[in-house]
C-alpha cells in the first residue's frame, strides 16, 4: 500500500511507464508552492494513449485506496490533470507539452530520479 506522497509519485511514474508514456518526470515542488508536493508529468503519443494512461493511473490508485480529488481534460485528451492532493499528474499530448512547457516553468523544482519496477 502506497501512502507517502513520494511513494505515490513513484507509483504513478511506474504506471505511466507500464503504459509506454514518454518523457516521464517527477518534479519536487513542495519548497516552491503550497499547491502540491510533486508533479508527475508525461507525454502520450495520441489521445487514445493519453486516455489509457489516465484510466490506468485512476484504477491502480483506487486499488491502493487513493481517489483523485479532481480530474480535468478528459474530453480533450490533449492535457489531462489528475489532482491527488499532494501529487498532481499531468498527461500531455506532444504538442501541448511543448506549448505549456511545465518543465521550464517549474525549472527551479527538484527533478527526482526513480527506478521503474518490472
Amino acid at each position: 500500500m502506497v501512502n507517502d506522497p513520494l511513494e505515490i509519485a513513484g507509483f504513478i511514474a511506474n504506471v505511466m511507464n507500464d503504459k509506454k508514456a514518454e518523457d516521464i518526470e517527477i518534479l519536487g515542488i513542495k519548497d516552491l508552492t503550497v499547491i502540491a508536493d510533486y508533479f508527475v508529468i508525461c507525454t502520450g503519443r495520441n489521445s487514445n494513449q493519453i486516455s489509457s494512461i489516465c484510466d490506468e493511473i485512476e484504477e491502480k490508485l483506487k486499488d491502493q485506496g487513493i481517489k483523485a480529488g479532481h480530474i480535468e481534460g478528459l474530453r480533450s485528451n490533449n492535457w489531462i490533470l489528475m489532482d491527488y492532493g499532494s501529487v498532481i499528474v499531468h498527461i500531455f499530448s506532444p504538442a501541448d507539452r511543448d506549448f505549456y512547457q511545465l518543465d521550464k516553468i517549474w525549472a527551479d523544482a527538484k527533478k527526482l530520479s526513480y527506478t521503474f519496477k518490472d
